[in-house]
């Protein structure tokens, strides 16, 4: 057995390495510089085979991350709410991680609407309500509490409902913390599960440089810089105001309430928020959030529950900059006057119904909610449907950051986070994970009282 291993061994120091490695990062750098040159050759030349090719690549990208999406949710959600019972005070963790949540959605949607007061986005676009299309699946506050209970067990997997995916996982998981002993055997093939999700997610993750070339060639390609123009100002208005939430607000809350340095959580967290950013998906990243978190000090347990509830929930820029500024630019466009009673419902919608955002790509459903709350025109959504891959980007960005912050938020002020090595966070990207080997539960798991 030795002289075997021994030779394994050998084989493993003696396998080849390549003589460099491109960053992650650079290499989705890399791929946005090439979809933009690709994407502006194929509208300017009128090449119709590149226009189809770039399509197909980011539509196979997005493809296959949405393939793991309902059952990734679900068995990490199951897993993320029976781990709360290896953690100490899971209940004060749940409710502190709800709480800020909430406090940085105001704050997100507060600045949203400021911008959108300022700016003034629907002003001077040329564009008229007749320019708009009603779309033909809304969001209400009675489909959004009547949609959270499936009828079957089938169709919210196969219809790609995460709301109701949410919804039978944390029931779910809140059965088998009553069951306790009896359960075990079903946490260990999640746990199983959920680990093969993650490993064949990561490989598709290692796909976004190609991904990248694809949907940032088409957005280029089909929309061109003409339509960005007409849309300038509300572009504008998103992404300025991401980036205030993003590198003004979450820095100032790490400095003064996790009291740690902001550039270490950026350096720890980039890898989550460049990839967010190209695909367009919380719950696509989710895996790669949930590591980068560790990685900056949150005890394991807790980011387990903490990531994924974050990112079918967590959503500072679909949820609140976007719908605020969003729905300022279609009053403006349909000349209706909103009043000091109307952006209250605004904040109210965004705090309350961003789990209707979902963590997938796009923002309609959380856009259609709020215009239906505040009795705006349904039309008002077509006006943006054009532009909204190009503002999408930005708005998951900010999306997966706030997923990684609040974590690190609450684990500082509990006192839980691994201060040493947050302060060792790096921006390099994280390789596979390798799963780890689980030990046997030698204790039952406890019943809740």
């Amino acid at each position: 057995m030795s002289s075997l291993t021994k030779s394994s061994d050998e084989k493993t120091s003696k396998s080849p390495k390549l003589p460099f490695k491109v960053p992650f990062w650079a290499q989705i750098i890399g791929g946005l510089v090439l979809g933009v040159l690709l994407g502006w050759l194929a509208r300017s030349q009128d090449i119709s085979w590149l226009v189809t090719t770039l399509e197909k690549v980011g539509d196979i990208f997005i493809g296959l991350l949405k393939l793991a999406v309902a059952p990734l949710v679900f068995f990490a959600i199951l897993v993320s709410i029976t781990n709360l019972r290896k953690v100490n005070n899971a209940a004060r963790l749940a409710s502190r991680t709800l709480l800020w949540f909430m406090i940085t959605s105001l704050i997100a949607v507060a600045i949203g609407l400021v911008i959108g007061l300022v700016t003034n986005p629907g002003a001077g676009t040329g564009l008229t309500p007749a320019d708009g299309a009603k779309p033909e699946n809304t969001g209400s506050w009675i489909d959004f509490l009547t949609g959270i209970v499936p009828k079957d067990v089938i169709t919210p997997f196969t219809e790609l409902n995460v709301l109701q995916i949410v919804f039978m996982a944390a029931v779910a998981g809140i059965a088998a913390l009553q069951l306790g002993e009896k359960a075990q055997p079903i946490l260990n093939l999640s746990e199983s599960i959920l680990e093969l999700l993650q490993k064949a997610l990561w490989w598709v993750i290692r796909l976004a440089p190609l991904g990248t070339v694809g949907l940032i060639g088409h957005a280029i390609a089909t929309y061109g810089w003409d339509l960005i123009g007409k849309y300038a100002t509300f572009t504008a208005d998103i992404y300025v105001g991401c980036a205030i939430v993003l590198f003004g607000v979450y820095p100032a809350l790490l400095a003064t309430v996790a009291k740690v340095n902001p550039i270490q959580f950026f350096k720890g967290a980039w890898p989550a928020i460049q990839l967010a950013f190209v695909s367009r998906s919380s719950v696509g990243t989710m895996p790669l959030t949930q590591r980068v978190t560790e990685r900056l000090g949150v005890p394991k347990e807790y980011a387990s529950f903490a990531v994924p509830f974050g990112a079918t929930t967590k959503m500072d820029g679909c949820a609140a900059i976007y719908p605020a500024i969003a729905a300022i630019f279609v009053a403006q466009i349909f000349d209706i006057q909103l009043g000091v009673g109307d952006y209250l419902l605004i904040a109210f919608v965004s705090v309350v119904g961003s789990a209707a955002t979902a963590g997938l790509t796009g923002a309609t459903v959380m856009l259609t909610l709020t215009l239906s709350t505040l009795g705006l025109p349904m039309e008002g959504v077509g006006l943006l449907l054009a532009i909204d891959p190009i503002l999408d980007m930005m708005r998951t960005a900010t999306n997966v950051a706030g997923q990684a912050l609040v974590p690190v938020l609450v684990s500082a002020r509990e006192g839980i986070l691994d201060r040493k090595a947050y302060d060792e966070a790096h921006s390099s990207p994280i390789d596979e994970p390798e799963p780890e080997p689980r030990k046997q539960v030698s204790e039952p798991v406890p019943a809740a009282v």
